[in-house]
């Protein structure tokens, strides 16, 4: 009797370490394996027994984490000040290091991206954010990829969101577009007058050097305008018409 009471205490005692002692891991997940202070192991998926308060375990999730980077003022290399706001994806590749090398990754991988954000960014014009953003995107995540691969942590992809202009900004934009629209269209009207002019001086040279050409060309305007019957219009008569009649008159009166 009296060894049935320290077995019922152990029992008793077993029976509440029992479900603190077990852990089950989603094959998603890891658990980081500490025993008395040392990391020993990383376990899962599936399940894990651990020996209550000896071992303690860290669960991670290895699957892609979406992280929105808060909208960050950044000012431009031309000196335009611009709100800038992103998403970064993601993931765990090491668990052990994830959990060692950095108290808390999911908040450092977010400072990081910020920092990150705002540095890059400040290197191109305003044109360059606007044009570029795939190159962008591609040096962001390069960057902070370089900066996060010391923790176990990949990622994968940045998107740059959304850029947001001061209202002054986007009318100074506004004026720009206008006056390259009007830039354009003066140059198109210039060199449409160019051609003009050159075509209108080869027609005035085969004319120089063919008078009859110019003469069909006088009397098919004379047609031209003819046709309309309401109009009065006088021209002068070349003398070159008459050239030929007044020699013939001369000859008979001779």
């Amino acid at each position: 009797m009296p060894l049935s009471i320290p077995l019922l205490i152990l029992f008793v005692i077993v029976v509440m370490l029992f479900p603190s002692a077990l852990r089950v891991f989603r094959e998603y997940e890891r658990g980081v394996v500490f025993f008395l202070g040392r990391m020993q192991k990383v376990a899962g998926p599936g399940l894990v027994l651990l020996i209550p308060g000896l071992q303690k375990v860290v669960r991670v999730d290895l699957r892609t984490v979406v992280l929105e980077v808060p909208t960050q003022d950044v000012i431009s290399r031309d000196n335009v000040s611009v709100r800038v706001s992103a998403v970064v994806y993601f993931r765990i590749m090491d668990a052990q290091r994830a959990v060692i090398e950095v108290e808390n990754y999911l908040d450092a991988t977010s400072q990081l991206a910020q920092t990150t954000l705002r540095s890059v960014l400040g290197k191109h014009q305003l044109d360059d954010m606007l044009s570029e953003r795939e190159q962008l995107n591609a040096d962001i995540q390069k960057a902070i990829d370089a900066q996060t691969a010391s923790w176990g942590i990949k990622v994968s992809n940045v998107e740059i969101k959304q850029i947001d202009l001061t209202e002054s900004m986007i009318r100074a934009m506004a004026r720009q577009a206008e006056a390259e629209r009007e830039r354009r269209a003066k140059v198109i009207h210039a060199e449409g007058e160019l051609q003009a002019s050159q075509k209108l001086l080869e027609a005035a040279s085969i004319l120089a050097k063919e008078p009859h050409s110019l003469q069909l060309r006088y009397l098919e305007t004379l047609t031209v305008i003819g046709a309309d019957k309401n109009t009065t219009v006088i021209f002068p008569l070349p003398m070159d018409l008459l050239t030929h009649f007044l020699n013939k008159g001369k000859t008979e009166g001779s």
